[in-house]
């Protein structure tokens, strides 16, 4: 197995172009194409950690926090920041960072923590706009259904809890095949009509590459027309924080306790108490 095999995994749970701004995730060290020896998963990296993963013959650190957080102008180990980075390069260390992205999916870190809190009918607190896009693609009718459980299968058509969703109307299309042309049906040179059906998917912007290779593979005409769309809904499977339920209604202070207990913390800093 390569690094490689095990960060483009990474990326299917917590896409990179998921994380803030702010941030710098993905592989800050190492070649991605060596051979995995091993994996240590830490919060963050330092050097302790760095030696950990070599005397347990890792070479990959899978942080959540990133080393490398701003642009470092100089290497030249002067802080524990650049040590641990030359650390890890003079011993073929490899360093991927899943913070912010992994934070942003509703099976992330906050959804971890709820978990662990037995919370029900969780949800993400604030979904983030920009990150769905729409398919919209013309196939003569006889082909419409197979098009469309191929866009399924790739990934499209997810919607909250429902899964599978698209919209078909029908309609003829019109085209004229030029020289050079090998078209399904029709005649170079003679304008022809054939009966379409126009199909409608939603998916996340990072799944339109997979997306677009299903289409193409499952059209029947060597010129697909489709467009793709960016959408401005907000995308309920991606942003900041959860929010869910308890099973029941319990004190304030009984639930910090509970807290303490499952996170093993000793302070905590919360709100004001409601009574």
């Amino acid at each position: 197995m390569l690094i490689s095999d095990l960060t483009k995994y990474l990326q299917t749970i917590a896409p990179l172009s998921l994380h803030e701004d702010y941030d710098n995730v993905g592989l800050l060290t190492g070649n991605a194409n060596t051979a995995c020896t091993g994996a240590l998963i830490s919060l963050d990296c330092t050097e302790a950690v760095v030696q950990e993963a070599i005397d347990n013959n890792c070479n990959l650190i899978i942080a959540h926090h990133p080393i490398i957080f701003k642009g470092l102008k100089k290497i030249n180990g002067k802080n524990y920041i650049e040590r641990t980075i030359i650390k890890a390069i003079k011993n073929d260390i490899a360093i991927y960072a899943i913070h912010t992205n992994l934070d942003n999916v509703l099976a992330g870190v906050s959804g971890k923590m709820a978990e662990k809190l037995g919370l029900q009918g969780v949800q993400i607190l604030a979904p983030k706009n920009n990150i769905l896009q729409k398919l919209v693609v013309f196939v003569p009718t006889e082909n419409a259904t197979q098009l469309t459980n191929a866009l399924f299968a790739a990934g499209a058509g997810n919607i909250g809890n429902y899964s599978e969703c698209s919209f078909a109307s029908k309609g003829i299309g019109c085209f004229k095949p030029e020289a050079g042309a090998n078209p399904q049906k029709g005649e170079i040179g003679l304008r022809d009509t054939a009966e379409e059906t126009k199909i409608e998917v939603v998916f996340p912007s990072w799944q339109l590459p997979q997306i677009l290779q299903a289409m193409k593979a499952n059209h029947p005409y060597e010129e697909v027309a489709f467009d793709v769309y960016n959408l401005a809904n907000a995308y309920q499977n991606v942003g900041s924080g959860v929010v869910g339920c308890l099973p029941k209604a319990i004190a304030e202070t009984d639930f910090l306790n509970i807290l303490s207990k499952i996170f093993n913390i000793k302070a905590i800093k919360h709100t004001q108490l409601t009574n």
